[in-house]
């Protein structure tokens, strides 16, 4: 085998592979390598200059012992693949399940919990909801025990904690053998505060820029780059992963001809073309920026769709009221009409929260599913003071809306773990730095984050604190109570099944086109009805009734049509065929 890292700061660079030492060459550009055999389970790291400490690997496939150990060679290709049938899954149409693996099973009864293992096992749960993809929160390799996960610093490396690179391939296959798509959460802006030793071996940062979580990488350098691409080959090729989910792609500061976004489409869809199946990039972005999604023969990146954070703004404040901080722009219910109905609400308009103007307007020809909607997400929920979810504010006829809204939307819908069933347990922000200074300034960073918006900090609790992570946990006696019987819980599960099966079998609820999209909608008293196609979504914000012209037929309704007119009875939400 041949070891090689790209190294061009240290004057000496040596591999250290099961305790031995071994001498490695430097080419002009900085790679060091080294012929020598080894065989999958050596541990193996880098010695630089006259450190007594091997560093590992930054591409490192394995770290049992932990970001600042030893790596350990591990082979890829060993593993037993079961899905040669599996042709993929498109994201038009689709419906996408996020979850954390570390809180998504609890544990009990002899299972350790939150591991990919343990994940399999939940998946005929997602197969019955009806969802298309599992998009999971970044599993890389961090510090400590638990994690949300952007604190990676070895991108290459599937976490210990999850069960490692082969029960990755494990849980992806399974997902293969049920039906789902796997997409992957990556993050490619910043490095994590504890066991990034790049500094120490190339300039694989900027000293000129950083962003809210750390130093920017310096995509001005072909090495640095092709560090990026090949990670993200790496997930679609070698674990079988369908999509990519791209954390925070507005951090990333790319002065180059070819943005590394576009790079990385032109790559993806090639790859896309010799597997055979679809593959897809997902840009997580808050530029309101069609440019993304836009196709490069139109001068576009090429990226197959982007999250939309305007369209969950508009469905919070339309269900909660709540018009604090980012939230207030999008008070009038016009704001949520806007968005469902053009997709960006800031596009090009004043952002009160950025004070400035803010976005861009979507072309009308762009299909609707490529952009990502939600009335909740990891980060609308954890970055909350107490991680609170919807379920814990509102009652169950506006998580019906909430649903419906969600689920209805023309673009591609996406739920957080548990949203499904109401789930009663917060997902709060938690971390485990080993490190005592790191762990406390986390801690006093997020008190004092919230105490400046109001909160009072005692309410706000301790990332570092074991209970932050374990009432994180969902509770899965919520949906399939032991004694059987209807709860909220189960309500609510029932609803969104039957939501996601209506949406699969009504064209017009898959339909891409935004010039089916139409709207009116009324602030006194509040109401709103979308068309789509043939079709209305017709939600009644107020307290009264709501009176409307007679149905042709009733698709869905979070409460039945009363007599009050043939109309909409009060906080609560239909699908309709006028």
């Amino acid at each position: 085998m041949s070891f090689e890292v790209w190294a061009p700061l240290p004057e000496t660079v040596r591999l250290v592979l099961d305790g031995e030492t071994h001498d490695m060459t430097r080419d002009d550009a900085g790679w060091w390598r080294a012929d020598v055999p080894s065989r999958p389970g050596q541990d193996y790291g880098y010695l630089l200059d006259e450190r007594d400490t091997p560093i590992p690997d930054p591409r490192s496939l394995r770290q049992p012992r932990g970001v600042h150990e030893l790596s350990r060679v591990h082979d890829l290709t060993s593993f037993g693949w079961t899905d040669e049938r599996w042709t993929g899954r498109q994201l038009a149409g689709a419906v996408i399940y996020e979850m954390h693996l570390g809180t998504f099973t609890p544990g009990g009864g002899g299972s350790p919990g939150g591991t990919l293992d343990s994940a399999i096992e939940r998946l005929p749960h997602l197969v019955d909801l009806g969802v298309d993809f599992v998009e999971l929160l970044p599993v890389n390799s961090f510090n400590g025990t638990w994690n949300w996960g952007y604190d990676g610093v070895l991108w290459y490396a599937v976490s210990e904690s999850y069960g490692g690179p082969e029960a990755y391939q494990r849980f992806v296959d399974a997902c293969h053998a049920a039906g789902l798509g796997v997409i992957q959460d990556v993050v490619y802006n910043h490095l994590g505060p504890s066991g990034n030793y790049l500094p120490l071996l190339a300039p694989y940062l900027r000293q000129d820029s950083a962003n809210t979580w750390g130093s920017s990488l310096d995509l001005s350098r072909p090495e640095v780059r092709e560090f990026i691409l090949d990670n993200a080959l790496m997930w679609l090729r070698d674990f079988h992963v369908d999509g990519l989910r791209l954390d925070a792609v507005h951090a990333l500061v790319d002065d180059s001809p070819t943005h590394l976004l576009q790079e990385m489409a032109e790559r993806v869809d090639a790859l896309s073309a010799h597997l055979r199946r679809p593959l897809t990039l997902i840009a997580e972005s808050d530029m309101n920026d069609p440019k993304l999604i836009t196709p490069r023969e139109a001068g576009g990146y090429g990226l197959h769709a982007q999250w939309s954070d305007d369209y969950h703004h508009a469905v919070h404040v339309a269900v909660t009221g709540e018009t604090t901080g980012y939230y207030a722009d999008f008070e009038p219910i016009e704001a949520l009409a806007k968005a469902a109905t053009r997709g960006f609400f800031h596009d090009g308009t004043w952002s009160s929260f950025r004070e400035r103007a803010h976005g861009h307007p979507i072309p009308p020809q762009t299909p609707t599913w490529r952009l990502v909607a939600y009335a909740q997400d990891h980060d609308q929920i954890g970055n909350r003071a107490t991680g609170d979810r919807l379920s814990q504010t509102l009652d169950d006829d506006l998580l019906a809306v909430a649903a419906l809204l969600a689920l209805a939307a023309p673009f591609t819908p996406m739920l957080f773990m548990g949203e499904e069933w109401a789930a009663s347990t917060p997902w709060q922000f938690f971390t485990s730095h080993p490190e005592a200074d790191l762990g406390e300034a986390t801690a006093k960073g997020r008190i004092a984050e919230f105490e400046k918006m109001g909160w009072d900090p005692a309410v706000v609790p301790d990332p570092q604190d074991p209970a932050t992570f374990e009432r994180s946990k969902l509770d899965w006696d919520e949906p399939y109570p032991a004694g059987g019987g209807e709860t909220r819980h189960t309500r609510l599960l029932a609803l969104h099944r039957e939501l996601i099966a209506l949406r699969r079998r009504e064209p017009d609820l898959t339909d891409p086109r935004f010039d089916r999209l139409s709207a009116e909608w009324s602030e006194d008293p509040k109401w709103i009805r979308i068309r789509r196609g043939a079709l209305e979504i017709v939600v009644n914000l107020d307290d009264v009734p709501l009176a409307i012209d007679p149905p042709r037929e009733v698709l869905f309704a979070t409460r039945p049509l009363g007599a009050e007119a043939d109309g909409i009875p009060a906080r609560s939400g239909a699908i309709i065929r006028p």
